[in-house]
């Protein structure tokens, strides 16, 4: 964020404003809360009326939905056996299968939907069989959030954004389909790799702050089994009493904004307090992991809430393109000067899932 941006709006007020005439939602910013390096924002808004869908954690708790290995590492099947529809986030983290896996795409799985495919990345490098008593072939649980901006860049940026240097797929002289798989063959391996760093840096800043190896002797490269660390857990408890509680208040809170050491970092916005109030454990530990893994770095005062807003809006006017997804889903992508927008919807238009990503 440039230093002249915030010093223009540092001044002025918290009132609602609106995004862009594609995007009506009014959105409101109170904060930040703020423990040692990490600081939180809330966004309120309408909360939409309705059903909330089960995440894919409860799901998975409940047995209504399977996650199915494939035998490809970018590549996962996913199936919601029940009669209520189902929230998948991209950044969830399934365990078990042949390697634990992140989700790069939100979903909203219709009841009884089959078998739909959901693009992945590793987040376990190494292991290609059964992991103690783990089903080879399902994924037990999503109950956590990849806890790394730079990892969800890696997965999520629009090509251009991510390698200037790699053609987008179909970008190629001829757009024979050959050419084009060897192209998203070339995207996918690149930023499987970039996945891989970005698990191990995690790992490393979590190491070196909490003075352990967290690093689990089940699986050194599982970011997964790494997140469950008991020091961690431990390290955690502080941030989460001295912040949970604010984003479970109010009933119009759908979303939060976070900075790490005084810099914007992401936000996730809902459409409805219910789901968000679903999401925000798991969302807020994440923080918390991130925060705590960047610990040893210079902490600056953190933004105003002004701030907090105009990254939201920036990053929703930037160059957009679209395309569609399993399940009957579209995601739009924006790409601003310093942040990154995706929002899924539905086939109706209506959106069920806002992410940012500060660059």
């Amino acid at each position: 964020m440039h230093r002249r941006l915030l010093a223009a709006l540092a001044a002025s007020s918290l009132a609602l404003l609106t995004f862009s005439a594609a995007r009506a939602d009014d959105y409101r910013i109170t904060g930040p809360m703020v423990h040692q390096n990490l600081a939180i924002y809330l966004v309120h808004g309408k909360s939409a009326a309705g059903p909330v869908p089960l995440t894919l954690d409860e799901a998975l708790a409940r047995r209504t939905v399977k996650v199915h290995e494939t035998g490809n590492v970018n590549e996962l099947q996913v199936e919601n056996l029940g009669a209520d529809e189902v929230f998948v986030q991209s950044g969830d983290i399934v365990k078990g299968g042949q390697q634990d896996r992140v989700l790069t795409v939100s979903l909203l799985l219709p009841p009884k939907s089959g078998r739909i495919p959901i693009a992945s990345f590793c987040v376990e490098q190494g292991r290609w069989t059964a992991r103690g008593k783990e089903d080879v072939k399902l994924f037990a649980t999503a109950s956590a959030v990849v806890p790394s901006r730079e990892a969800k860049i890696a997965m999520k940026a629009p090509v251009a954004a991510f390698a200037p240097g790699l053609a987008p797929v179909g970008g190629f002289s001829g757009g024979s389909v050959r050419t084009t798989a060897i192209a998203a063959a070339s995207e996918t391996g690149a930023r499987q790799q970039e996945v891989w760093r970005k698990v191990r840096k995690v790992q490393d800043g979590l190491s070196s702050n909490l003075g352990t190896t967290v690093n689990a002797a089940a699986s050194q490269s599982s970011l997964q089994l790494a997140l469950e660390n008991e020091k961690l857990k431990d390290a955690q408890a502080a941030y989460i009493k001295a912040l949970q509680r604010a984003g479970e208040k109010d009933d119009d809170i759908i979303g939060y904004v976070f900075a790490v050491n005084g810099k914007l970092n992401s936000a996730e916005i809902y459409p409805s307090n219910g789901l968000f109030r679903k999401m925000w454990p798991k969302l807020l530990q994440a923080s918390v992991t991130e925060a705590i893994g960047q610990k040893n770095a210079d902490n600056d005062a953190a933004p105003t809430g002004e701030a907090a807003f105009a990254f939201l809006t920036a990053a929703a006017n930037g160059k957009a393109s679209e395309k569609p997804l399993p399940a009957q889903v579209r995601l739009e992508m924006r790409d601003a000067e310093r942040a990154f927008y995706f929002e899924t919807r539905r086939a109706s238009g209506a959106w069920v899932h806002r992410s940012y990503l500060a660059k």
